[in-house]
């Protein structure tokens, strides 16, 4: 049997304080509240994150197609629009080659009968119904047709003139190129017109498809000539353009059609006249409708 010391026997145990100290109470307080603080500024930049990136879904560029004024070129025939019979489906009015009809004329003289039947000769015939000219319409807009204004016809633009610098900037930013023709089948283009030395190239006139425009006078006229003039392509007697490309043609057409349609008018046929303007935007530029007259509704 084991024995307890009596000096251990004695002794009273040792008592521990077990209440929260404020000391406790103000650390715990603390921490609590930094805690809540940083939800709340996580619960306010989730917020701000939310409201200032925007996505959207990449709208799909569309193309406005207008239908030109006329129906293009004239169809085969003599009649409006519809082929005229070929000499071979109408055989009674055909004329028979010279040896056909020698060899007919004997063997009627010989039988000493005269026969009104047409001829049954092998010969061919040479008149066909395709190969006339066809209606007397001219092709293009002076045919029948959508009547529609053409865009290079009813569209202007009205630049920004600051200067030379300031409008060069334009057209470099919206990839126009300007051009001069005459004089030979060659057309002298110039792009990269804000740089010190614009580039030069030259291309076939008749091969150039893109939306051009020209100009009626004014200082942006002699712009032009400037900047055609530092690219090394000479202005005298030859008649200036500016090309514009595919992608600045449908924007426009876009913007012309959302303007229109905000005023009511939504057949592309009472368009009349739109008039572009060009617009700073931060270090961008834009185009927007100054202007847009409107044809009476077509019934």
């Amino acid at each position: 049997m084991t024995t307890v010391p009596d000096s251990i026997r004695h002794k009273r145990p040792v008592e521990v304080d077990m209440r929260v100290s404020r000391y406790d109470q103000v650390a715990g307080m603390l921490v609590s509240l930094l805690i809540l603080i940083g939800c709340a500024v996580a619960i306010m930049f989730i917020i701000w994150l939310t409201m200032t990136l925007v996505f959207k879904q990449r709208a799909v560029p569309i193309k406005l197609v207008e239908n030109a004024a006329g129906r293009g070129d004239n169809p085969p025939g003599f009649e409006r629009d519809m082929l005229a019979p070929g000499m071979e489906e109408m055989p009674e009015l055909a004329e028979p080659q010279l040896e056909a009809a020698l060899e007919a004329v004997t063997d009627a003289v010989s039988a000493v009968a005269a026969s009104t039947d047409v001829l049954n000769t092998a010969s061919t015939v040479t008149s066909k119904g395709e190969g006339g000219r066809g209606d007397s319409r001219p092709p293009g807009p002076e045919g029948e047709g959508d009547d529609i204004i053409p865009r290079w016809e009813r569209w202007e633009i009205r630049w920004i003139s600051t200067g030379i610098p300031a409008y060069a900037r334009q057209l470099d930013y919206f990839g126009i190129e300007l051009g001069a023709a005459g004089g030979s089948p060659m057309m002298d283009y110039a792009s990269n017109l804000s740089a010190g030395s614009p580039k030069k190239r030259q291309g076939i006139s008749k091969d150039e498809k893109r939306l051009f425009m020209t100009w009626k006078g004014g200082t942006l006229q002699q712009f032009d000539k400037t900047l055609l003039s530092r690219a090394g392509i000479g202005t005298n007697g030859r008649i200036m353009f500016q090309f514009y490309p595919e992608e600045v043609e449908d924007r426009l057409a876009w913007i012309e059609k959302v303007n229109a349609d905000k005023e009511g008018h939504t057949s592309v046929k009472e368009y009349l006249k739109t008039i572009f303007g060009v617009r700073a935007k931060g270090r961008e530029y834009e185009f927007y409708v100054a202007e847009q007259r409107f044809r009476p509704a077509p019934p």
